[in-house]
């Protein structure tokens, strides 16, 4: 069970000065979740190499028995020092793809022509496709095979408008990634502020929010059992 995490590779919050990038929960909880159960992962950024890391999601009340356990674990940390460049990644040998979040893809994600060559590949070979938090915000632009927007007429989540308003980034982020699913045809639906609510649709797993990350990690696996 080969399966690949795509992480972003943007750094800069707007125009705000500060930093951005992945939240470490959305990518250390799904990276063990898979690996736990066997499955060989690799790992893959716009720029490859070291993806940015949300300082926000080092902090110590951001701390979690996965983020943990990888500040322990330095194979992982070496592993994710030197990540695919994308634009050199395909979907042959991969099982699955999944989008851990963070504010970061919101900016390079979203617009990216590799994600989105990446993501319509493994919908039309039919394989599972899984994001959290912000990393819908992948699907912005990605079609399925009926050309239709892919997440049109499906049920699907995301950071939601008032998670992000929680966070005082309503006003600094491109585009609100719940609004951007309504838009594209999604059945857009959620769950509590904060709290874990996931979705599996075909083969589309997404998650709410850092909470919604192991279970939205153990969705994409029931779809490969």
């Amino acid at each position: 069970m080969n399966i690949l995490m795509v992480l972003t590779s943007h750094d800069q919050l707007g125009d705000t000065g500060k930093k951005t990038g992945f939240w470490l929960e959305e990518f250390a909880a799904p990276y063990y979740v898979f690996k736990d159960a066997g499955a060989s992962v690799t790992l893959a950024s716009p720029k490859g190499g070291q993806p940015p890391l949300d300082p926000m999601s080092d902090a110590a009340d951001a701390q979690t028995d996965a983020t943990r356990r990888f500040k322990d674990d330095a194979d992982a940390q070496a592993q994710l020092a030197s990540t695919k460049r994308l634009s050199e990644v395909t979907i042959d040998g991969f099982d699955a793809v999944f989008f851990p979040g963070g504010h970061g893809p919101l900016w390079d994600l979203a617009e990216d022509a590799d994600a989105r060559r990446l993501i319509e590949s493994f919908a039309a070979a039919d394989r599972p496709v899984g994001a959290v938090c912000h990393a819908p915000a992948v699907f912005r632009h990605t079609q399925g095979p009926d050309g239709k927007p892919l997440v049109s007429g499906r049920r699907v989540t995301g950071f939601t408008n008032t998670e992000e308003d929680g966070v005082g980034l309503t006003d600094v982020v491109p585009f609100l990634v719940e609004d951007m699913l309504k838009a594209n045809g999604g059945n857009y639906e959620k769950g509590a502020d904060w709290a874990s609510f996931v979705l599996t649709d075909g083969k589309l797993v997404t998650g709410q929010n850092p909470a919604s990350s192991e279970d939205a990690a153990k969705a994409l696996l029931k779809l490969l059992a």
